[in-house]
């Protein structure tokens, strides 16, 4: 029985070690940029795959409702990976790969912001929607992890989650939407 008991403290000492190790001024960066897109009243545009794909969601959801507040601007956000129709239209008739950059093409302008959420940071159909936004004048933000892939190579703010298995990875960037979420709530509150 202690062996099992091991396993599960192993996880949750390796997640530790793991927010221990987060670079907050990276996840600053990244607060600034998307609150700067909001006083700009630019979009902004949440993708991923799998693990990723939901907490690209829930970023939309807690960006677009959990921070309304009363009598202040709303926050103009869109995940792409929430159109099951859309998406399996553009992997069907084109490719996988392009599903997220055909979505920004029909919506994204120069200035917005395009987040890409990839643990690996090597997802195929995020990269080029990241390479589309850069080249078109978004600002674009990367989550990832694994030393952060392509994807932090091609993105104007990186927060790398410094672990090499998807479990932990997504725990944190689950963790930063929430992060976010609660720094935004406060800055709107006292403003």
């Amino acid at each position: 029985m202690l062996g099992k008991m091991d396993r599960i403290q192993n996880y949750i000492s390796h997640l530790q070690g793991v927010l221990e190790r987060l670079a907050l001024p990276d996840v600053r960066r990244s607060i600034d940029v998307i609150m700067e897109a909001y006083y700009a009243e630019k979009q902004i545009f949440v993708i991923g795959n799998g693990g990723s794909a939901s907490t690209a969601s829930h970023l939309a959801c807690d960006l677009g409702k959990g921070t309304s507040m009363p009598g202040k601007p709303r926050f103009r956000v869109i995940s792409l990976t929430d159109n099951v129709a859309t998406m399996s239209a553009w992997s069907n008739d084109v490719s996988y790969e392009h599903v997220f950059v055909e979505q920004l093409k029909n919506l994204v302008n120069s200035e917005d912001v395009v987040i890409g959420i990839s643990a690996s940071g090597n997802s195929e159909n995020v990269i080029r929607a990241m390479r589309h936004a850069k080249e078109i004048g978004c600002k674009t933000i990367g989550w990832s992890g694994f030393g952060g892939g392509t994807l932090a190579t091609i993105c104007d703010v990186n927060v790398i989650v410094d672990s090499n298995y998807y479990g932990p990875v997504e725990d944190v960037h689950l963790i930063l939407n929430h992060v976010l979420h609660a720094w935004i709530r406060e800055e709107l509150a006292s403003t």
